[in-house]
This record gives C-alpha cells, sequence and structure tokens, in this order.
C-alpha cells in the first residue's frame, strides 16, 4: 500500500506543502525575485496574497519557486497544448492511380489531384497498375511517372524514384518546403 501512494505522490505537481527542500528561490507575480527563502516562509507570502507557490525547477541550486494562481497556470498550459495540436498537420499519403496507357485529359486529372494533394501537405504515391501483358511495358509507365514528376516539379520533389512492385509501379512525390 505504501509504494502506491508513493508513485502517486510523484504523479503530484510540486506545489505548496509538497514542496521539500530546505531552501528555495522564490519568485514574485510579476517576476520580481524575493531571494533565497525556506518552502514555510514563501507558502506564507503566497498565502498573503490567496495564491500557490509552485516548483519551477528543481535542477536548479537553490530549487526555484514561483508565486502563481496554480488553477490559472494549468488552464493556460492546457490551453497552449490545445492551439499547438489544432495547428499541427500530419501528412498523410494520398494515392493517386492510372494506367500507362491513360488518356491526356484523364492524365491532366490525375496531376491536378496530385497538385492539390501536395499543396494542403499530404505526400502523393503516383501508382500506374499492369494488367495481364501489359507488364512488358514498364517502360512506357516510368516513362509516364517521370514525366508526372516533371509536371510537378514546382510544387513537389521526388521522394522515391518509380520502382516495381509486382503488378505495379509506383513513385512516391513530398511537397516542398
Amino acid at each position: 500500500m505504501p509504494v502506491t501512494e508513493k508513485r502517486r505522490n510523484r504523479d503530484l505537481p510540486q506545489i505548496n506543502e509538497r514542496i521539500r527542500f530546505p531552501q528555495i528561490r522564490a519568485i514574485d507575480t510579476d517576476g520580481s525575485q524575493l531571494g533565497i527563502l525556506t518552502p514555510q516562509e514563501a507558502m506564507r507570502i503566497a498565502e498573503e496574497k490567496d495564491l500557490d507557490l509552485v516548483l519551477v525547477s528543481d535542477k536548479a541550486d537553490p530549487p526555484v519557486c514561483r508565486i502563481m494562481d496554480y488553477g490559472k497556470y494549468k488552464f493556460e498550459q492546457e490551453k497552449k497544448a490545445r492551439e499547438a495540436k489544432k495547428k499541427q498537420h500530419t501528412a498523410e499519403v494520398k494515392e493517386v492511380k492510372m494506367r500507362y496507357k491513360i488518356e491526356e485529359h484523364d492524365y491532366n486529372v490525375r496531376l491536378n489531384q496530385a497538385q492539390r494533394f501536395l499543396k494542403v501537405g499530404d505526400k502523393v504515391k503516383a501508382t500506374i497498375t499492369f494488367r495481364g501483358r501489359e507488364i512488358q511495358h514498364t517502360d512506357l509507365a516510368e516513362e509516364l511517372l517521370k514525366r508526372m514528376a516533371a509536371d510537378l516539379e514546382e510544387v513537389a520533389e521526388v521522394q522515391q524514384a518509380p520502382k516495381k512492385e509486382g503488378r505495379s509501379m509506383m513513385m512516391l512525390l513530398s511537397p516542398k518546403k
């Protein structure tokens, strides 16, 4: 039982009575230094202002504590984390499939799709599939993929050159930074 209690205490933030150091460097709400105090003295100052004493850095010598409203501080940290997560874009791999005997208009449609995916920040996997005896024309398929890479060179860079995988040939394009 005491082991789980110790572990639970370790997960809790070091504020107020949980700060167990002989001396700490205290920082006031406006950022001014109060000097090196005992945690009890700093707690008394924090209580007078109806605020908390929060351990900021335990690696420093002496450890640094700040007088602040812990609830508000925690809320601000969570808000920043949510904003950062919202702005994050994970690059997905979108696939553009075609055959090596593709007509010009169909090719342009695939090209526009790939361009749209790249502008959003996703990677594009261009795949050409072969059926039956078409497998003999890998040179034409490679030519088509290289043409696509050339047509997209202002928005994309080739991450993986055209390579044959079984009954298909694929190439990976990533957006230019």
